[in-house]
């Protein structure tokens, strides 16, 4: 599933995602968060748009939970989907598939060596605001981390604790590496290799086609 091929500017700023780009307003949470953490595709996926997935944790609350999926490339330059003219190092960059809900709305993610706090975890911060990105790559700093998101992961109120519950997902701790420096289409059997769990590690060694096996 592909995002829409025309401008995305309009829903930068959808009331859906802006109301989760401050923790501060959150409602407390009853729950146990997974906010900061990695949802992997436990083998029990297949056929749907999260075969294989990682999906990041940006919220995970009461009211549900937020997350975008950061091993489906998209391969389009930001300056093909966005009708505004942006600097060099920005239009070049490439969009990233966030997840199947609301797939013209955009977030992205960024880390800054000298970034004090962040709504995500540590030196991770969630944005929706496309003048705050303009302004990012405006600015550009040694050692900035961005990626761009269409689309997202949302789950109603206690959705994503009854597919944990039903083993659906694998739930490993983020780091910004994964986030930004392990390559997308290799994330996934990456992070799987990883593991202690024998039965995990060879989940990650399993063809995508059983029938080539």
């Amino acid at each position: 599933m592909r995002p829409d091929t025309g401008p995305l500017i309009s829903s930068f700023h959808s009331s859906h995602t802006r109301r989760i780009v401050s923790p501060d307003a959150m409602p407390k949470q009853r729950i146990h968060s997974l906010r900061g953490s990695l949802l992997l595709d436990g083998g029990s996926l297949a056929g749907s748009y999260f075969h294989r997935s990682v999906v990041l944790v940006c919220q995970h609350d009461a009211s549900g939970a937020f997350g975008l999926v950061l091993n489906r490339p998209d391969d389009r330059p930001l300056q093909e989907v966005l009708d505004v003219e942006l600097p060099d190092n920005l239009g070049s960059m490439l969009l990233a598939h966030g997840g199947p809900v609301q797939e013209t709305a955009m977030s992205f993610l960024r880390s800054d060596p000298a970034m004090l706090s962040a709504n995500v975890m540590d030196q991770l911060q969630l944005g929706h605001d496309l003048e705050e990105l303009i302004e990012l790559g405006r600015a550009w700093i040694p050692g900035r981390r961005l990626r761009v998101f269409a689309g997202y992961a949302g789950w109603a109120p206690g959705q994503l604790d009854d597919e944990l519950r039903r083993e659906a997902w694998i739930v490993h701790p983020a780091t910004l590496d994964l986030v930004f420096d392990v390559p997308p289409p290799t994330l996934w059997r990456h992070i799987l290799k990883s593991r202690t769990d024998w039965k995990e590690r060879l989940l990650g060694d399993t063809p995508e086609n059983l029938s080539s096996n």
